[in-house]
């Protein structure tokens, strides 16, 4: 018994070793001296990545009704747990929560991941990867109604009903944009798409990741903006401030995906645009 113990702990010793070099010397400067109690070496000891995740983010986050999770950001989440030689497991976080549940303590979950927009709100209070998906705001609305549907103005109107999930970065976009339509928040994002098919809104507010998705697995849908986004931006991983070696090693997984080719791969897999030349 005591041989097996000195066994895992000696495994788990080379693994922090791996670790710091994937770092590099910068992460190895700022973790060697807090070596016993660096998140990365935390995770190592426990065998095991904690991601948080809304799972309603279709095709990024998905929770099946059996607890399964899929997507681009699961699979992610997944080569980063590869990497660092840890099981991964997901927890359910939700978007009106999102930013309470990283940085409250004791900590629910080591990182956030799923479709989360990097912006300078979330990095005064947080920290947020370099990012691996670009991303902006675009709409789902009928296929009937496509050609409605050219401008943000087109969509400003009284007569357009407006739907969006809470708290995340949809509802606040809407709410800064649309000051004639009305809006409606709808408690389940995965459910939107379905309700503009059947008419009970005409748009929905998504993004660039998602609307592909749903209008090639529902031919009632379509997505007429989808190459003139109201916005730009990229996608990242959220975590707490203090865990700098923690970011330093998923940017450098993030930069490993970039330069073997992986993550071009998973775009490919999920048809989502690669942006990074």
């Amino acid at each position: 018994m005591r041989a097996n113990s000195m066994k895992r702990k000696s495994l788990k010793v080379w693994l922090l070793i791996v670790v710091l070099t994937i770092c590099g010397t910068t992460c190895l400067a700022s973790c060697s001296s807090n070596e016993d109690n660096g998140k990365v070496s935390e995770i190592i000891e426990r065998d095991t990545i904690l991601f948080g995740t809304t799972g309603d983010y279709r095709p990024l986050s998905f929770c099946e009704p059996d607890g399964t999770y899929w997507g681009f950001d699961i699979d992610v989440a997944k080569e980063i747990a590869k990497r660092l030689g840890v099981t991964p497991k997901f927890i359910k976080t939700s978007w009106p929560t999102l930013t309470a549940d990283v940085i409250t303590e004791p900590q629910l979950f080591d990182l956030a991941i799923g479709g989360i927009t990097i912006t300078d709100a979330r990095r005064e209070t947080m920290l947020m990867s370099e990012g691996y998906l670009a991303n902006g705001k675009t709409i789902l609305c009928r296929a009937s109604e496509a050609e409605r549907y050219t401008s943000l103005a087109d969509i400003d109107k009284t007569e357009v009903t407006v739907m969006v999930n809470p708290g995340g970065l949809n509802e606040k976009f809407a709410n800064e944009n649309l000051t004639h339509a009305h809006i409606v928040v709808h408690q389940k994002n995965e459910e939107i798409p379905s309700l503009v098919a059947s008419g009970a809104a005409d748009v929905m507010i998504t993004e660039i990741t998602e609307a592909p998705y749903y209008v090639q697995t529902d031919t009632r849908l379509a997505a007429p903006l989808l190459n003139a986004p109201f916005t730009h931006g990229e996608i990242g991983v959220l975590m707490q401030q203090g865990q700098d070696d923690l970011l330093q090693m998923v940017n450098n997984v993030i930069r490993q995906m970039k330069s073997d080719g992986s993550l071009r791969k998973l775009h490919e897999k999920y048809g989502l645009v690669y942006a990074y030349e």
